[in-house]
């Protein structure tokens, strides 16, 4: 057998360690290894020099293209569905038992969960029923920022009518089924509030018009939606993402206290995370296409020669809304030309010019914005959310103007862009609020009008003077609500609730419109009963003012150019068609002569 010698070392003051064989044996071989090439070749060899060359072409920086576009695509635009099971409480008798379900099992453990005692008898009771809710959680939506609630009774539940209902607070998660499997999110949202039922406002014997509804703002979101870029394959590189969070920064960013931080974090070599810019929180998508429209490259002496080239792209209708976009991406800079912009003869390119302003916060927007949503239907959304968004009094004051127009989508839309500010804009318009909506009384040149809503914002809105309820004898209307006149005051009418297990109700009120909506509450009646009464007299002739429901402006219009403009516009395109051939063309040629030499 082999002796093994002990092996000695010396220190600087000649003291002597010992190290025993195996551990000597180990080192040389953990040295060894180290030392080695891949693939265990001592000699370097081909595979090796691959392997640097594939190293070195990971490590290259890819070239930054001229727009944030050519780049990325955009990761978040898309609305999240989500669901849960809950229970609305407070029915006139018109509820019942859940029959056994998954429904009402998935319900019992939630309620055990939040220790609600005896959960089996409360959903037997007359006065309950199992529901299944949904929400849809919009991109760049905040934590605590409002969403309607939809409510369905299933086909499980014995529940008759959900109208009058109370929706206890309920947890909704999206759900998705993975590997055979429900799996659940965190809770996204939380429901709860008064039942708007689909027979408040839809006429029909189906019984399911009583067994849905809606809750208008009764969920809160709990959680606060991320917006991205995803970098495409080709220029995912760690020194990439952070040049584009850069130029993105240059142009959005925020002020915490005295410091001033970007939107944008490149948190991953492909992958730029957002947050969103307030001047477009009510339009996230016109957000995300400026931020992609912005150029990589910092300002300098070549910017003037872009902004030429813009210019003359936003003279030109087929080129003109991107012109703007890039316009509005590079910020002050851009304001002269688009200002020169807004004289043109076309509307179309005033309205792309104005619009691009209006994200800008520059005042010269508003009258154009204004014409525009007066005028052409097509522009009319866009418009009024640019208008939205500007904290500026000559923003409101336009707005106040377009709702005397005779355009009753024009009159509501141009409410709501004021409404949708807040309690500021509540204040402005001087609503009422009443039990469970908002009443809001508009001064209007225009034909009067009664809106109600069914998003948003339970609210009814009465533009000018929308006259009197002329009931000749009785009108009645649902959960025991009857009108009748007072035939011992003229212009008087005498409202009148009865329902089971409750006192009888009573009031007296002027048959105004207005007066009326108040009596139906100071009874004990809801949104629903108010809409329902209001939907059975226009349809007897009693109301004899226009009744509309939700008469917003279309999100999406087709807008028909002039023949001369379409002829241009079709000119330009065919222009650079045939430039981009050229160029192709040219490029090919180049290619094959490298090739030949």
């Amino acid at each position: 057998m082999p002796k093994f010698i002990p092996i000695r070392f010396y220190s600087a003051k000649n003291t002597v360690t010992k190290i025993s064989p195996a551990k000597v044996f180990l080192s040389t071989a953990l040295i060894l290894l180290i030392g080695l090439p891949s693939g265990c070749n001592l000699i370097t060899g081909k595979g090796d020099r691959d392997s640097t060359t594939k190293l070195q072409e990971l490590m290259k920086v890819p070239e930054l293209p001229d727009l944030i576009r050519d780049a990325t695509v955009i990761q978040g635009l898309r609305p999240i569905q989500v669901i849960g099971v809950g229970v609305v409480n407070g029915l006139p008798g018109t509820g019942g038992p859940a029959n056994p379900s998954q429904f009402r099992d998935e319900l019992l453990e939630e309620m055990k969960r939040r220790d609600i005692k005896d959960p089996n008898h409360f959903l037997e009771l007359d006065n309950t029923a199992l529901v299944r809710i949904q929400a849809t959680i919009p991109p760049g939506a905040r934590r605590n920022d409002p969403v309607d609630i939809i409510v369905r009774a299933p086909n499980e539940s014995v529940v008759s009518n959900l109208n009058d209902g109370w929706l206890l607070d309920t947890r909704l998660r999206q759900q998705r089924f993975l590997q055979n499997k429900v799996r659940k999110s965190e809770v996204m949202a939380i429901g709860t509030g008064p039942v708007l039922t689909r027979s408040s406002y839809t006429p029909g014997e189906d019984s399911t018009l009583k067994t849905e509804g809606t809750i208008l703002s009764g969920g809160r979101i709990q959680i606060t939606r991320k917006l991205g870029l995803v970098l495409s394959p080709e220029y995912q590189h760690a020194k990439t993402s952070a040049a584009l969070a850069t130029a993105i920064n240059r142009r959005f960013f925020f002020f915490d206290g005295t410091t001033r931080r970007g939107i944008a974090k490149a948190k991953e070599d492909d992958f730029v995370e957002m947050e969103t810019h307030p001047r477009y929180r009510h339009n996230i998508h016109r957000m995300m296409a400026v931020i992609q429209a912005i150029s990589t490259a910092p300002e300098s002496s070549a910017t003037q020669t872009r902004l030429a080239e813009l210019a003359s792209m936003l003279t030109n209708p087929a080129t003109a809304a991107d012109a703007a976009l890039q316009l509005e991406a590079m910020g002050e800079s851009a304001v002269p030309i688009l200002i020169d912009a807004l004289n043109s003869t076309n509307p179309e390119l005033r309205f792309y010019a104005a619009e691009s302003l209006a994200y800008l916060d520059r005042t010269e927007a508003v009258d154009a914005l204004e014409t525009a949503i007066r005028e052409t239907a097509a522009f009319r959304h866009p418009s009024l959310l640019a208008l939205q968004g500007m904290n500026h009094q000559l923003a409101i004051d336009s707005l106040k103007r377009l709702m005397n127009e005779a355009s009753l989508e024009t009159r509501y839309g141009s409410f709501c862009a004021i409404r949708r500010q807040g309690v500021e804009g509540k204040s402005i318009l001087g609503g009422k609020a009443l039990k469970s909506f908002y009443l809001y009384q508009i001064s209007s040149n225009a034909e009067p009008a009664v809106v109600v809503s069914l998003r948003e914002s339970p609210e009814i809105v009465l533009f000018g003077d929308p006259g009197k309820l002329a009931i000749p004898q009785f009108l009645r209307g649902p959960n025991g609500l009857i009108l009748k006149p007072d035939l011992n005051a003229p212009g008087k009418l005498k409202i009148s609730r009865f329902q089971i297990n409750s006192d009888d109700k009573r009031a007296t009120v002027s048959d105004s419109v207005a007066s009326v909506i108040n009596g139906i509450v100071s009874v004990g009646g809801g949104y629903g009963d108010a809409i329902s009464i209001l939907r059975l007299a226009k349809a007897k002739g009693y109301l004899t003012s226009q009744l509309a429901v939700d008469p917003l402006p279309a999100a999406v219009r087709v807008y028909h150019r002039d023949e001369a403009d379409e002829a241009n516009a079709d000119d330009a395109t065919n222009q650079t068609t045939n430039e981009n051939a050229t160029e192709s063309t040219s490029s090919s040629s180049d290619e094959n002569s490298a090739e030949d030499n």
